[in-house]
């Protein structure tokens, strides 16, 4: 497997042989930044977590920290302290979570949300090629955060630069920087990850430089998945205590003449019409 940065970090936390390590994982988040894979990929993670029927968590971060913020304890360090913090923390988040692998690709957000550089595909296409895994799991297309934007977009133009045969099975776009409870109900992909509390604080937890850094990622992130379950039905008592909502872009690979932009779109369309009939339904008698 050949990446474009020498300074790329790959870690294997058991200490398989690297190729073994990455052919293993059946299950393959790919975010923007450390800590977005604990936030958004929980689910995959929670999944492969004991190697049940030998299922195996791989990360990939693609972006360095260097932007990342910084306040109290962490208030003077410089950009290359900071990426060393960051890496080492998604290091260790790997040894809690039992990943199989877990690659940092060092780019900057620049190069991410960069439209015409292709270095970010080309090494998502090799880390593809090397873990052939059947889910996915990637930023959504309606995030708010442009860095996530240009992660999922070329985690989707990889994809579709396999062979069919070779793509996974299953592509989830995940909350981070904007929930996906405006969805309609049934189109929602519902990842319960309940009963995993404990779990999902260690690793949340691990990410000290953000948290003590001004941003409680850790309790926004529980809190969400605690009212994405209870908010979910109006009428039912909860029948899971944590639940992270996802996108399903699967259509986006299984069919490569779909438009990302008028997908996404659509989704949205189809929210809108769901507000404008409940509310005209109500509202009706008073025209």
């Amino acid at each position: 497997m050949h990446l474009n940065n020498t300074s790329a970090d790959i870690f294997i936390p058991d200490g398989l042989a690297r190729e073994d390590a990455l052919a293993r994982v059946t299950h393959l988040g790919i975010g923007a930044h450390q800590d977005d894979l604990e936030f958004m990929a929980f689910h995959g993670i929670v999944s492969c977590y004991h190697h049940q029927n030998n299922q195996w968590f791989g990360g990939v971060t693609c972006t360095n920290g260097a932007g990342s913020s910084r306040k109290g304890e962490y208030a003077h360090y410089t950009d290359e302290e900071m990426c060393q913090i960051r890496l080492g923390e998604q290091r260790a988040a790997a040894v809690v979570g039992r990943y199989a692998a877990m690659l940092q690709l060092d780019y900057p957000s620049s190069i991410v949300k960069s439209p015409t550089d292709s270095r970010l595909v080309e090494d998502l296409r090799e880390i593809l090629n090397a873990t052939k895994p059947e889910f996915v799991y990637t930023h959504n297309f309606a995030d708010k955060h442009d860095t996530h934007i240009g992660v999922a977009a070329a985690v989707l133009e990889a994809i579709r630069a396999l062979p069919a045969a070779s793509r996974p099975s299953s592509l989830l776009g995940c909350e981070v920087w904007r929930g996906l409870d405006w969805m309609c109900d049934n189109e929602k992909v519902l990842l319960d990850v309940s009963g995993h509390d404990n779990l999902a604080a260690a690793l949340n937890g691990i990410f000290d430089s953000q948290i003590a850094g001004g941003k409680r990622y850790d309790l926004a992130t529980m809190g969400r998945r605690s009212a994405n379950a209870t908010f979910l039905d109006s009428h039912a008592g909860d029948e899971a205590s944590q639940v992270a909502f996802a996108m399903d872009l699967t259509p986006l690979i299984a069919d490569e003449k779909l438009d990302p932009v008028a997908f996404t779109l659509a989704a949205i369309d189809r929210f809108r019409d769901d507000v404008r009939i409940r509310l005209s339904t109500r509202l009706a008698g008073n025209h």
